[in-house]
Parts: C-alpha cells; sequence; structure tokens
C-alpha cells in the first residue's frame, strides 16, 4: 500500500507531539530545559513555513494533485458510484481527516508569521 504525503507529514507531526510529550519525563531526571527555545525555534522558522505551505497547497489542490482533499473527494465518489460501501467509508474516513488537517495548517501558518516577527525583533535575544 502506498502512503501518501499527507500522511506521512501527518507522521512527521505525531513524531514530533512525541517528542515534546517526553519533556515532562526529562524534567523529572533534572534535565529541565534552561529556556523556550527561541534559539532553535527561529534558526528551523524558514523550512518550517515551506513545509506548511507546501502541505497547504497539496491539501488545496484540484483532483489532479496528489494527496490533495479534491482528489481523495473524486475517489470517494468513484467508490460510491461502483457502490463499494466498505471502500467509501475507509475513503471518506480518510477525507474526513485530510479536511481537518486544514484548518490545524491554517493556525500553524498563521501562528508563524507572529513568530517571524519576533524573531526578526528579537535576534539577539532568541541566541541567549
Amino acid at each position: 500500500m502506498r502512503i501518501d504525503r499527507a500522511a506521512a507529514a501527518v507522521g512527521a507531526l505525531a513524531l514530533a507531539g512525541a517528542f515534546l510529550a517526553a519533556g515532562p519525563a526529562q524534567a523529572a531526571d533534572g534535565a529541565a530545559p534552561k529556556g523556550d527555545g527561541a534559539k532553535a525555534v527561529c534558526k528551523r522558522l524558514p523550512k518550517t513555513q515551506e513545509r506548511i505551505d507546501r502541505a497547504l497547497e497539496r491539501l488545496n489542490g484540484d483532483a489532479t494533485v496528489a494527496g490533495s482533499v479534491a482528489r481523495l473527494q473524486q475517489r470517494v465518489d468513484n467508490a460510491r458510484k461502483e457502490g463499494h460501501a466498505e471502500v467509501e467509508k475507509y475513503l471518506n474516513d480518510r477525507l474526513t481527516f485530510r479536511r481537518g488537517l486544514l484548518p490545524t495548517l491554517q493556525t500553524r501558518e498563521a501562528d508563524l508569521v507572529a513568530v517571524a516577527d519576533w524573531c526578526a525583533q528579537h535576534a539577539p535575544a532568541a541566541g541567549k
């Protein structure tokens, strides 16, 4: 089975969440973070923005774009037309999830604009 890019992006986000969730466990060992990681966030900002932009472009693409909501919707419609109820349900559940990614990514995109402004204004402070 082929894993599409959106699923890979979700996997990467889940992995990042797992690392963030490990933070409290590390704090119990006395290795609590000494800062907020602003330097690293500012350093990764351009790549993060590119990744989110690519994901939004892909999700908002037309039915010819692999990973787009429109393409998955077309597959759901085709399964319905063919009478493949189980396949339709499976694809429809994936479609619901993929549609849910759009507002999440749009929120992150807006948040990154504010972070970019902060990084531009506080470049010396981010380096501490």
